[in-house]
């Protein structure tokens, strides 16, 4: 799945532009924190966990690992009783079970995209109006001095 902007900045810039997307939030490391613990607090978080997880898969070069790596990602969050299953239709992980004995790179993304769907509409817009945001924007806002704030 692309990343639609991956830019960084600094401080009380970087919490403001976190309400531009998801995409800056997961490319952020503060930012990935606080939206973790939000999505923990919700008992949801699998779904960071395993978009994480593809990314990282996605990152393999070695064949062997890529086998290892996919029938991890499977056990943990794609098979019926996965310890943090995630919430994706019929056909996909009937898609993603089929091909699970021969995986590519691309196994896994049909199913990190509605994952990311589902965090960019449902998640996403309750993070950015949670406490745990609220305290981290006011934290960098009381550093630099800054009080505009468009979105609280």
């Amino acid at each position: 799945m692309p990343v639609k902007c991956c830019f960084h900045r600094s401080n009380a810039g970087e919490t403001m532009a976190w309400s531009e997307s998801v995409d800056t939030v997961l490319s952020n490391k503060e930012g990935l924190a606080a939206f973790r613990t939000f999505l923990k607090s919700e008992f949801s978080e699998e779904n960071v966990e395993f978009w994480l997880a593809c990314e990282d898969f996605k990152k393999t070069k070695s064949s062997t690992k890529i086998a290892l790596k996919a029938q991890k990602i499977y056990s943990d969050f794609i098979q019926a009783d996965a310890p943090k299953e995630i919430n994706i239709d019929f056909h996909t992980k009937n898609d993603i079970s089929q091909s699970i004995s021969e995986p590519t790179l691309r196994c896994f993304d049909a199913a990190q995209s509605s994952v990311y769907c589902l965090m960019a509409k449902d998640s996403f817009p309750r993070f950015l109006r949670s406490e745990v945001y609220k305290e981290l924007v006011k934290k960098h806002q009381d550093r630099n001095q800054k009080r505009w704030l468009p979105f609280l």
